[in-house]
């Protein structure tokens, strides 16, 4: 066989099957994989922030956590801890909805790049798998499942996705 006979012929079936798989993954809606993402990761913060606070206020150790363990530079411990409670129930809830997605996602990204760098260094193969749900989500939106699409489409502007 000459080489423009081989380039010709049909693809092995390894190969054709490979391609079928990619085809249907191709198919799979954004939507969907922005529904598991928003969900995902928020669970990952509302769990966090549930350690944070008793009740309606923060846990009794919560404070001396940020003050010994976090350490966080230029930050009052108490401000930072209450911080963290608000921030991890509030963007947490607003993508479970789809609400300020966007956002939401970019807020919980400076929380990851924080935690990051500040105070867990060696996580940062589980905070590179927060950031990838969050980068997703920040440039590609909520999907359309989602209050900003149904915003978008009731106000007339182009959907956020």
């Amino acid at each position: 066989m000459t080489d423009a006979t081989l380039s010709r012929s049909a693809p092995s079936p390894l190969v054709a099957a490979a391609r079928g798989v990619t085809a249907a993954l191709e198919r799979i809606p954004y939507s969907l994989v922005a529904l598991v993402a928003r969900l995902s990761i928020a669970g990952v913060f509302w769990r966090s922030g549930q350690t944070k606070v008793s009740g309606f206020g923060l846990s009794d150790s919560v404070v001396d956590l940020f003050r010994d363990e976090y350490r966080l530079p230029l930050v009052d411990p108490a401000l930072a801890a209450t911080a963290a409670a608000i921030a991890e129930h509030l963007f947490p809830a607003l993508l479970v909805l789809g609400l300020a997605t966007r956002l939401s996602a970019l807020a919980l990204l400076i929380m990851t790049l924080v935690i990051q760098l500040l105070v867990y260094p060696d996580a940062w193969p589980t905070h590179g798998t927060w950031a990838a749900c969050l980068l997703i989500l920040m440039t590609r939106g909520a999907g359309t499942v989602s209050l900003d699409h149904l915003l978008a489409r009731r106000f007339g502007t182009t959907a956020p996705a």
